[in-house]
C-alpha cells in the first residue's frame, strides 16, 4: 500500500456528516465544530471560505474547498457579512445570541437553511479521522485548499446534490463514497501541483530509486530492515540511498519505517481482539516490549494507554516545513 493509497484509505467517510444549506443572503455560518477536515461546494449561488487570520476565497458553482481543521473558519455571502449563526463541535447550530436554531431551519433530509429556495444551495460533509496511515499529507494540507470547478468535479457536484436528500436504504454509503470522489479529485490536483507543501515527498514514489526503497518499507513493515539491506534490494549503495531519500522524503529511511510501523501498529491496536504482542510482529517489533519502547518514546504513552483511550487528540499538526495557509489551485 502506498502512502497516497493510505492517505484516501485513512480519511475514508464512514457515516460522514453531510448536509445541504438552503440560504438567502445575507448570511454568516461560523464553523467551530472541530472536524479534522471538511469539504465545502456550491451548487447553486456564491459562497466565501473566511479562514481565520486568512485571506477569504470564493467558492462558485462546482468549485471544491477543503478546510483542515482543527481551527474554526467561517462560510459567508460575503466577508464582511457578520456572523449570524455558529455550528458547534456536535454539529447544534446557535444564534450569536445563544438560540438553538439547529432543528427550527431543519428543511428535511440532510437540508437545513431559511428557505426551500434560497439564493445559494451549499453542500458540506466533515470528516473525523480515526487512522494513522495517511497522516503524513494530511499534515501537509494547507488550512484551505480550493479546487476552481473541473469537468469530473462538476458531475460528482450534480450527483451529491442528487442525492444528498434521499432517504433510501445504503444511503449513507452512497454519499460517503460520492465525498470520497470528491476529496480523491481534490487531491490528487494538488499533490500534482508544484509547491504543494508536499508534492516533493509524493513524487518520491516515482523516484526510480527512492520509489521501489518506500515501497519495500510500506508493503513489508515487518521485515528486518536495514538502510544496507534495503540499499541492495534498489540496488545502490548504502550511503546513495541514505542521502537521496533523506533529500527527497525528508527523513532517513529507517525514521520513515519507524513511523510507518508506529502508524500501523495505532490502527491495529484499535481493533478488539488485538493483542500488543500480536501487533508487534505484525508491524515487525520483536516484542511486546519492543514495539511498547519504541511506541512511548514517539508518541509518549504505552500502547495500553493508547488502547484504553488516553490517546493523542485526532487533529492534524502542522508540519516542521512551513506550507501555505491557503491554496488555489489552477485547471
Amino acid at each position: 500500500m502506498d502512502s497516497f493509497t493510505g492517505l484516501l484509505d485513512g480519511p475514508k467517510a464512514r457515516g460522514a456528516f453531510l448536509l445541504r444549506s438552503v440560504l438567502n443572503p445575507p448570511w454568516s455560518l461560523r464553523i467551530e465544530d472541530r472536524a479534522p477536515l471538511a469539504l465545502a461546494t456550491v451548487v447553486r449561488g456564491e459562497a466565501w471560505i473566511v479562514p481565520d487570520g486568512g485571506t477569504p476565497v470564493p467558492l462558485r458553482p462546482g468549485d471544491v474547498g477543503i478546510m483542515r481543521g482543527p481551527e474554526p473558519y467561517t462560510v459567508a455571502d460575503s466577508p464582511d457579512t457578520p456572523v449570524q449563526v455558529v455550528i458547534g463541535a456536535d454539529q447544534r447550530c446557535s444564534t450569536t445570541g445563544g438560540e438553538d436554531v439547529t432543528d427550527s431551519m431543519a428543511l428535511g433530509v440532510r437540508t437545513w437553511g431559511d428557505g426551500s429556495d434560497g439564493a445559494t444551495v451549499l453542500l458540506s460533509g466533515t470528516y473525523q479521522l480515526d487512522r494513522e496511515i495517511g497522516r503524513r499529507l494530511l499534515d501537509a494540507l494547507p488550512t484551505l485548499l480550493v479546487r476552481p470547478a473541473a469537468p469530473g468535479d462538476r458531475a460528482l457536484v450534480k450527483l451529491l446534490a442528487d442525492e444528498i436528500g434521499e432517504d433510501a436504504p445504503g444511503q449513507e454509503l452512497v454519499l460517503d463514497r460520492i465525498l470520497d470522489l470528491l476529496l480523491v479529485n481534490v487531491l490528487r490536483a494538488w499533490l500534482a501541483g508544484p509547491g504543494s507543501g508536499a508534492s516533493s515527498w509524493y513524487r518520491a514514489q516515482s523516484d526510480p530509486v527512492v520509489g521501489p526503497a518506500l515501497r519495500l518499507l510500506q508493503d513489508t513493515p515487518a521485515h528486518p530492515w536495514t538502510v544496507a539491506s534495503l540499499a541492495a534490494r534498489v540496488g545502490i549503495s548504502r550511503a546513495a540511498l541514505a542521502r537521496r531519500f533523506t533529500e527527497l522524503v525528508g527523513e532517513p529511511p529507517m525514521t520513515y519505517l519507524t513511523g510507518w510501523r508506529l502508524a500501523l501498529a495505532a490502527d491495529l491496536l484499535r481493533e478488539p481482539d488485538a493483542t500488543v504482542a500480536g501487533v508487534a510482529r505484525q508491524v515487525g517489533y520483536s516484542s511486546a516490549f519492543a514495539l511498547s519502547a519504541a511506541f512511548k518514546r514517539v508518541r509518549g504513552m504505552s500502547p495500553q494507554e493508547y488502547r484504553t483511550g488516553a490517546r493523542e487528540p485526532a487533529l492534524l499538526i502542522r508540519p516542521p516545513a512551513a506550507v501555505p495557509e491557503t491554496v488555489v489551485l489552477q485547471n
